[in-house]
């Protein structure tokens, strides 16, 4: 801010623009910025939606199948595991006690 002394007096002498001048008493709406981020996400998100290629019906099922015979396959590979070191604790236990 220039400030100029002029007959013993301080005179502003710096402009204030009517940019400053609107920038201090205008207040944003809250709400209706609110409300065009959530038009602006949802029209954001559909736009998206569209360029997705979505998956056949065959080839779910094919996906589909696979993963759950990966996990009954898992399945039994653990339940073999636990019976093949259940039955040997049992031995153990057994060969200790006696």
């Amino acid at each position: 801010m220039a400030k100029k002394v002029v007959n013993e007096e301080v005179v502003d002498t710096s402009q204030n623009t009517t940019k400053e001048k609107t920038k201090a008493t205008k207040k944003p709406a809250k709400k209706e910025k609110k409300q065009n981020a959530l038009v602006k996400g949802t029209k954001g998100t559909i736009s998206e939606l569209k360029k997705v290629t979505w998956p056949t019906f065959g080839k779910v099922v094919k996906t589909t199948s696979i993963v759950i015979g990966v996990v009954v396959l898992c399945t039994l590979v653990l339940f073999a595991l636990d019976r093949g070191l259940s039955f040997l604790y049992d031995l153990l236990v057994k060969a200790y006690s006696a």
